[in-house]
């Protein structure tokens, strides 16, 4: 429908405003040839510098994915107040994606989820972009985001034989190129002949967060983790707390799948993690359980409500505001980032 492109226009442009701070940008009017539909909503919009952009999931009392609800539907609170939202669209936005891959799992488990992941490729859009990182107790990035029909499932397939077990594996360091967590660790790792807490998951995250900083911001972020839930917090340079800054700064939100049955204390912090930013968590133990949820998650990542608004009434004191997004049919569940930052977060620690 035409108001559902145009509301989705008009979003995407917002994003648009802040990807960019060059003088084209900031002057739509200096393009060769007529500008275009985007860039008229986005000369409407950039008076509202503070507006504040959402993706919402909506599911039902089954899990299932609910669409076709209208902007009435919905009610948003910032710090406990509600607001008016300014645009509304269920057209879902492309996928910046980062696929972290655990590179330390016991000889079960990892044969299970290292032949799986190629089938996350099939899961992906021709214009989704993402990039194939692992990590232990370091940090391994992938060389660049790429498609679906560039050299993706190759990236896939070179990190499936990177992460599988053996009985005696054990890891060797490679160099890092994330700043964040380059050097040695904290302090040494032991070393086992099997999955072990010697990983540092919240480092992980937070050098998958600083890949996808410079993403456009037309595009949805978002980091696909897939882990046996192990992390020692002694080997992490960055707090949880820093890592939470860092995503709910950068709008990223973060999807588990949690490799073992779901409840196990060991997930709670990929747990957390999905839930403050908007993602979600799914469990599973077995290859084919695996290949058949990768279509879920992409599936749910993209196909959010986007809901802008310009906050009024709230906290102005605080550069943290709560965000809290309802429905008005009580047998739906709405769920979004936990709330957003107007100034820096907290700086992390080295």
């Amino acid at each position: 429908m035409t108001w559902k492109r145009e509301a989705c226009a008009v979003a995407i442009a917002f994003l648009n405003c802040f990807a960019s701070q060059s003088p084209t940008a900031q002057n739509p009017g200096a393009q060769n040839g007529p500008a275009t539909a985007t860039q008229k909503a986005q000369e409407k919009i950039r008076v509202q510098s503070n507006l504040v952009v959402l993706s919402v999931t909506v599911k039902d009392a089954n899990d299932n994915l609910v669409s076709g609800l209208r902007q009435d539907d919905f009610r948003v609170y910032d710090d406990e107040v509600e607001q008016n939202i300014l645009t509304f669209a269920d057209e879902g936005l492309p996928l910046s994606l980062v696929i972290l891959v655990d590179n330390d799992m016991k000889w079960k488990e990892g044969n299970a989820m290292t032949q799986s992941l190629q089938t996350i490729a099939a899961s992906l859009s021709e214009t989704d972009e993402a990039m194939v990182c692992r990590y232990d107790m370091l940090f391994y990035p992938g060389d660049k985001f790429t498609h679906v029909s560039g050299d993706l499932l190759g990236d896939l397939k070179s990190a499936q034989a990177a992460a599988k077990p053996s009985p005696q594996y054990i890891p060797q360091p490679m160099v890092t190129g994330t700043s964040s967590t380059s050097g040695p660790p904290v302090q040494a790792a032991p070393v086992y002949s099997s999955s072990r807490p010697s990983k540092a998951i919240d480092d992980a995250l937070y050098s998958a967060a600083d890949l996808l900083r410079d993403r456009p911001r037309d595009r949805r972020r978002v980091i696909l983790i897939v882990s046996d839930g192990q992390n020692e917090p002694k080997l992490n340079h960055n707090t949880p707390k820093v890592v939470l800054e860092e995503l709910l700064q950068q709008n990223i939100s973060v999807y588990a799948l949690a490799v073992g049955s779901e409840g196990h204390r060991k997930f709670s912090g990929l747990a957390n993690y999905a839930t403050q930013t908007g993602g979600d968590i799914f469990y599973a133990a077995k290859s084919a359980e695996m290949q058949n949820l990768y279509p879920r998650i992409t599936e749910q990542a993209r196909h959010d409500y986007i809901i802008a608004y310009a906050p009024a009434g709230n906290n102005t004191a605080s550069s943290y505001h709560n965000l809290r997004v309802t429905i008005d049919d009580p047998s739906l569940i709405a769920s979004t980032r936990s709330g957003y930052y107007t100034g820096p977060p907290e700086a992390p620690k080295n």
